[in-house]
Parts: structure tokens; sequence; C-alpha cells
């Protein structure tokens, strides 16, 4: 229990200050692992389970109410655009949550020698803590002309790039484009046939390769440094390619496909595996871990592993899936839907959460910033920057087109919308 808490030294308290439901047990003389101080309750994410942490039953039900909605700041949320918000998934156990978010009622807490020992650790100071920022707005800096549908979009930082792709070429834009509206390219990658067309790409994480899918009949690995150039062509066996994902450590590409998902040793451009899935759900892919999840038509959510090839679990979401995207901890999948619904899931236990809402729309993408403190939702022609875990909406900025696709720097700096003809910039404001 007391790891739930931290400690505020500032505000040092009797036994009669401490709150009846709050005042030690005398069967209890474990002695915590961390500091905590009843006047100033501060809620801590739980970290990755330990051998010295809680049961598992116990980080159950702190991930629960992490993602829980309605034990969040939603006031915002409501006013945007869900109607509600449910928990769907995750069991009890013995931490019931407290009249207020963030504290838990325990049978079990610290005595008074425990108390005294606590009080007696000096405070943190506030320049010591290391926070990761959440955007508070964004501000229109820059459009570039494409010149025809963008499809795609990557981003690199060091030295900052946007990709906008789209049928028959490629575009490259430098740092100095982002912020007018009439720059040329810096460059521009030609297909060599200009009916191909892109409808999906990667940036792998040390930016210096991309790879590209579309109606190629095959994927596209490119070298982006010093020069743009094709490393390689990789032949596949379906005609287009819907959806890619890569695996962190960039050794695995995944393509979908209809009726199937293609594996690839991308570091070797070796096709590993083709693997079979029903017709209608793979319109969209993503990797955590061993796991790589499928979705689409068929309104159904599947986990497969990556060893095995085995189906590991499937969850029926009841609308098209249009997204699929992960944190960075590869902890929670959120899958976006026809409906404009978020369903978030948890990647590795029994836990699922949807925020609803009454209306459809045709193109709905997600994108998790980098930071894992917030993610963008967009729908149509809406863009919502929400705050994760607790679905707060951060802003929310609207374009006079639909939106194809988003992306979001690895320094958090800036988003970048595709539609019809051009891309939009943002910048993040903090």
């Amino acid at each position: 229990m007391a790891d739930m808490f931290l400690r505020c030294g500032s505000h040092p308290l009797s036994a009669a200050e401490i709150p009846p439901t709050l005042r030690p047990s005398p069967a209890s003389r474990k002695p915590p692992s961390t500091a905590h101080c009843a006047k100033c309750l501060l809620w801590r994410p739980p970290g990755p389970p330990s051998r010295d942490s809680q049961p598992v039953t116990e980080m159950h039900s702190m991930m629960q109410q992490q993602w829980d909605p309605h034990a969040q700041d939603t006031s915002g949320l409501q006013s945007m655009w869900f109607s509600e918000a449910e928990p769907e998934g995750g069991t009890g156990s013995r931490f019931q949550p407290g009249d207020k978010t963030g504290q838990f009622s325990s049978p079990s807490l610290p005595n008074r020698e425990v108390w005294s020992f606590l009080k007696a650790i000096p405070p943190i100071p506030d320049e010591a803590v290391v926070k990761q920022k959440s955007p508070c707005g964004s501000w229109r800096v820059g459009t570039l002309r494409h010149g025809k549908r963008v499809n795609a979009i990557a981003i690199s930082s060091a030295p900052c790039h946007v990709y906008t792709c789209g049928t028959g070429y490629i575009r490259v834009w430098d740092e100095n484009a982002l912020h007018a509206s009439d720059r040329a390219p810096q460059a521009q990658l030609d297909f060599q046939d200009p009916r191909n067309r892109v409808l999906t790409c990667k940036l792998f994480p040390d930016e210096q390769s991309l790879i590209t899918g579309g109606m190629a009949r095959g994927l596209t690995l490119w070298d982006l440094a010093p020069t743009p150039q094709v490393r390689a062509q990789m032949a596949s066996t379906g005609s287009i390619c819907y959806s890619l994902a890569l695996s962190s450590d960039a050794h695995l590409c995944l393509a979908s496909f209809k009726g199937f998902v293609e594996i690839w040793d991308v570091q070797n451009q070796i096709l590993i595996r083709k693997h079979e899935v029903p017709p209608y759900a793979s319109r969209c892919v993503d990797i955590t871990g061993f796991k790589f999840w499928t979705g689409g038509e068929d309104t159904t959510l599947y986990s497969w592993d990556l060893r095995s090839y085995q189906k590991l679990q499937q969850h029926s979401l009841c609308h098209e899936i249009l997204s699929i995207t992960h944190d960075p901890s590869e902890e929670w999948v959120l899958a976006g839907l026809k409906m404009s619904d978020v369903v978030i899931l948890h990647a590795h236990r029994e836990e699922k959460y949807k925020a609803i809402v009454q209306r459809y729309t045709q193109h709905h993408n997600l994108k998790f910033a980098s930071c894992g403190t917030y993610f963008m939702a967009t729908l149509d022609e809406v863009i919502h920057c929400l705050a994760a875990p607790s679905l707060r909406r951060l802003f929310q900025a609207e374009e006079c087109y639909n939106i194809l696709c988003c992306e979001v720097s690895s320094d958090n700096r800036y988003l970048v919308t595709g539609s019809k003809d051009s891309a939009t910039v943002y910048q993040l404001l903090y």
C-alpha cells in the first residue's frame, strides 16, 4: 500500500491528523518500499512487475484504475466527442478505488514506527523530478505542396526532414519548408512505374532508412542518408499492401495484404513467412514484442504469436477497424474504429476499455507520441490530441479536407497531417 503514494516532506503529520481510513493497523509490520504522506496523495503510475513488486492481482487493479476514464479527469473529454467511456475488462482485487482519484483502501497500513521513519526522509526537490510534458495546443506553421493525395508520412528528427508519399513519387522536405507554404521540396524520389501508389510507410528507429508499401506488388526499402535512394525491392505475393509494422529492433517488417500478412527479415530482405489470416481481418497490422495484431472489415481484432504463429486472442469490436497502434512501452494497443470509437487493450492481460462516439467516419488514424504521454486521433477532418492514460483532451484542430494520415516527430516538436494534395505542418506548443 505504501508504494502507491509519494511523500511530500513539507507536510509532516501527527497521529491525530491522519485520517481514520489511513491510520496504521497494529497487524501491519512490513515496511513499505516508498515513503508517503497522507496530506499530499500523489498517484504514481505502476511500473513493470519485478520480484519485489505487489502481487499480479494488485498490479491488475492499478492498471485498471490507470486506464479507467471514469477515474480520471475527463471534463474536457466529455465536451469534446465522447458520449461515455467505459471499462470492458479486468478482474477485481483486494485494492478498491477510494472516494478520490488516486486513493486506494487496503487492509494493511504502516504502523507508528514506520510513520516516524518516513517523516525523517528529506523531501525530493522539484527540480530533481523529470516530468514528460504533453502539448497544450498547436500552431499551424506551414503547408507542404505535394501535388497529389498524401497517403503516408514519415518524419526524421536529426536532421529534420518530412517525407510525403503518394502516387508516382515521394517528396522530401527540409525544416525550412515546414515553416512556409510556398517552398519547393528538397528532393523528389520517383518510382519506375508512375502508377505506383504508396499507401503506407515506416521510418526505421535510427531514421536512416524508410520502407514503403502500397499498389506496387512489393515493398521498397530506401536509404535516406547521405542521399535518398532505393536500397532494395522486396517482391510480394499480394497486389496491394495496406499497412506496415516494424519491430522495435527493426529486424522484422510485417506487411498486410488481403487475407495474409508477410513477415520479412528486413535486414537481409528475406521473406520468412506468409501468414494466413481471415480474409477481411488484414487491413491493419501492428507488432508488440512477440505478438502481432491484425484487424479490418470483419470488426475483430486478432493477436498472433510471432514464434509459433498461433492465434492468441480475438476481440470482437463491433465496428470496422481502420487503424491499430501501440504505446512506446508496447504495453497497450489502440484500435481506431469506423464508428470513431477508440478501443484500448492491454497487450498481455485481459483488460479492455472503450471510448464511445456515436458518429461514423471514413478515415480514423491513430499515432502515439514517442514520449508516451499523449496520442493523436484524426477523425475525417478533425484532429484530437488526447492525454494518456487519462484520455483527457489536450487540444483540438480542424482542417478543410479529410485527413488521410498523420505523424508526430520523434522529438515531439511537429505534427504533420496529409490530405488530398498537400500536408499541413503543426508546431506543438508546451
